[in-house]
């Protein structure tokens, strides 16, 4: 029995030492005083997110909705992002996208998803943002500006200011 739980450590030794960053989640929600058509009529053109996100100066897609097409995001603050499309479902009223130049954005290895649902009053949307990732520096002992909570804290302020921009565009009289 010593010897069976000997080798049970060494053999998982290597793996506790190997172990590097953990994957990183932000899901951020906003309600919005307009029916889910509205708002799903606002957000679902990828080529679309510098008309309501204000970290987005401009945008070049390759291939419109279709699965597939990658757009790049030039950034106001400089830089710039290049994403591709995975899911486009008019139905469902969902995108989900996964990038692939990271540019400023301390992250890796990321992907999101917008989805636009309806929301608990009549005519308003719960508009969900989340996204799964790893932090930009993918060996131990990161630099402060890319690690875990650097990571976090980039995307999660992107998200809430993306969404408070579509809230203030959408029920804007």
């Amino acid at each position: 029995m010593r010897r069976r739980l000997a080798l049970i450590a060494l053999a998982t030794a290597p793996a506790a030492r190997a172990h590097g960053p953990s994957r990183l989640k932000v899901s951020q929600t906003i309600t919005v005083s307009a029916p889910p058509e509205a708002v799903w009529a606002r957000v679902k053109d990828f080529a679309g997110m510098h008309q309501w996100h204000p970290a987005v100066a401009a945008i070049h897609v390759t291939d419109g909705n279709n699965v597939g097409s990658m757009r790049t995001l030039t950034l106001k603050g400089g830089g710039q992002v290049g994403e591709e499309l995975e899911e486009h479902n008019e139905a469902l009223r969902r995108m989900s996208y996964r990038m692939k130049v990271y540019g400023p954005i301390p992250v890796s290895n990321y992907v999101s998803t917008l989805h636009v649902k309806a929301g608990e009053v009549a005519g308003t949307s719960l508009v969900e943002w989340r996204g799964a990732f790893y932090r930009g520096y993918p060996n131990n002992d990161p630099p402060p500006a890319q690690n875990d909570d650097a990571a976090v804290a980039a995307v999660t302020g992107l998200y809430q200011a993306g969404l408070a921009s579509l809230k203030a565009q959408v029920e804007r009289p």
